[in-house]
């Protein structure tokens, strides 16, 4: 005794959907407006470089401390942490921008 197993399309209504009136004109794109240059001003730069040494995991974690102390640890582990970053670390000290790294506004 065979039973014939149907499909699972079989089981629903086939439903075809109407079709548009007419085609559309394909209209052109609007010229994009060409953006400026922007030179980025010495305070962003510097903070893009704060950035990068925040992702570079060579120097350790940075969660839960400054920069400053996390420079000062990578340099008493010998890990050779760039000394551009520490002056500008120390020039800045006051300003929690650059002070704190990138994580410092999310929970531990």
């Amino acid at each position: 005794m065979t039973t014939k197993r149907g499909l699972i399309t079989d089981s629903f209504k086939v439903v075809k959907k109407a079709k548009r009136g007419g085609k559309r004109e394909k209209r052109p794109t609007p010229p994009q407006p060409q953006r400026e240059a922007k030179s980025e001003t010495a305070g962003e730069e510097e903070l893009q470089k704060l950035r990068q040494f925040d992702l570079d995991w060579r120097f350790g974690p940075c969660t839960g401390i400054s920069r400053l102390q996390r420079w000062e640890r990578a340099k008493l582990h010998g890990l050779n942490p760039p000394e551009e970053i520490r002056d500008l670390l120390s020039q800045t000290h006051t300003d929690p921008d650059y002070n704190q790294s990138l994580w410092s506004e999310y929970p531990l």
